[in-house]
């Protein structure tokens, strides 16, 4: 009997397992959640830009080396300090110097007495010269000897002279008033000839220096004024193109063009790189679509953009893209003008996916 009971305890429990495993509610499958999209057109333009990378430098800049050898003996500046025009800044061991122009001072003594003795010898000769009592070959011989004498005390001075402009490389001042942007020596330090010792710049006065292909360097025309996009705050500011190259012979086909900032209140600072969008007339006076950056989808080297099909469900199109405009950039081709596409989505897109547009 128990046995009989045991066996039909087994057959209700498979029973049930069974059955529950068919259940409706374990066999459905959920359908995936719309999203909540929004849509734009692509903005339109008459006019195209290009833009170029550079970076920002003050006007006013100057890297201090010195033309002598030697060990530095004191640095009187540290970064960010600012400083006047003439200031000390480096000093150089210069014990060399000063023996050389302890010569020169002696060589300047000595020239300076034979000049005087020849110059009275000159005179005294002159006179007797005047009144008959001296020949011509003496007044000649002693004019020779005064104008020796002259020259070499000439040549004493200019020695002088040379040794002080030396001094000018060991004694390091400022060339003129600013902010000190770079230290690359120390106390101690052994200064070589044209190595850069100290950095300085005049702040508030900036330029952006950027890089023209051959291919649109006559696009750019000088007194332009352009928008400079700051690429580490993202702030746009405005400048006139101040100075174009002529010539690339030494920069590989890229022309320098410089542009000058106008006054403005952002932080910026030398070293920044920024984006210059350079304005210029579209060919064939052609609408260029633009959509922003923020949308695109990028996958290696491929490009592209959700948009709403007919049955609202999200479709991924490639898209090919032209020059960069601020915060958008030109689709050359996957996109028309009257075409929506995603800007926004509550929830991760996908090829496919169901769509509320609002």
């Amino acid at each position: 009997m128990k046995t009989k009971l045991y066996i039909l305890s087994l057959l209700g429990a498979t029973s049930l397992f069974f059955s529950c495993g068919d259940s409706p509610e374990q066999n459905t499958v959920e359908n995936p959640d719309t999203l909540e999209v929004t849509v734009e057109t692509p903005s339109k333009s008459n006019q195209s830009f290009l833009t170029f990378s550079g970076k920002i430098e003050a006007v006013e800049n100057a890297t201090l080396s010195t033309r002598n050898m030697g060990y530095v003996t004191r640095v009187n500046a540290n970064v960010g300090d600012e400083v006047k025009k003439g200031q000390l800044l480096i000093e150089i061991n210069n014990a060399d110097l000063q023996a050389k122009r302890a010569q020169v001072n002696a060589g300047i003594t000595e020239a300076t007495a034979a000049f005087n003795n020849a110059e009275k010898d000159f005179e005294r000769y002159n006179s007797l010269f005047q009144d008959n009592s001296a020949t011509q070959k003496e007044m000649d011989d002693i004019t020779a000897r005064y104008e020796m004498a002259k020259a070499r005390l000439e040549a004493a001075r200019q020695q002088k002279n040379e040794i002080n402009a030396q001094f000018a490389y060991s004694n390091i001042v400022a060339p003129f008033s600013g902010v000190v942007t770079a230290r690359n020596v120390e106390v101690g330090d052994m200064a070589n000839p044209g190595m850069p010792l100290l950095s300085l710049e005049v702040p508030g006065n900036f330029e952006v220096k950027a890089s023209v292909p051959e291919s649109e360097i006559a696009s750019v025309e000088q007194g332009t004024g352009v928008d400079v996009l700051v690429k580490s705050s993202g702030e746009t500011l405005k400048g006139t193109v101040s100075e174009i190259s002529t010539s690339a012979s030494n920069s590989g086909g890229q022309y320098l063009v410089k542009v000058a900032l106008n006054e403005t209140d952002a932080e910026i600072y030398s070293g920044m790189y920024a984006s210059v969008q350079f304005p210029t007339t579209a060919k064939e006076n052609r609408e260029v679509v633009l959509i922003p950056t923020s949308t695109l989808i990028t996958r290696g080297d491929l490009h592209g953009i959700y948009t709403p099909s007919q049955q609202n469900t999200a479709i991924l199109r490639w898209v090919r893209l032209g020059r960069t405009i601020g915060d958008e950039v030109e689709v050359l081709s996957g996109l028309s003008a009257g075409e929506s596409f995603i800007t926004s989505a509550e929830g991760k897109l996908y090829n496919g996916a169901r769509l509320e547009i609002q």
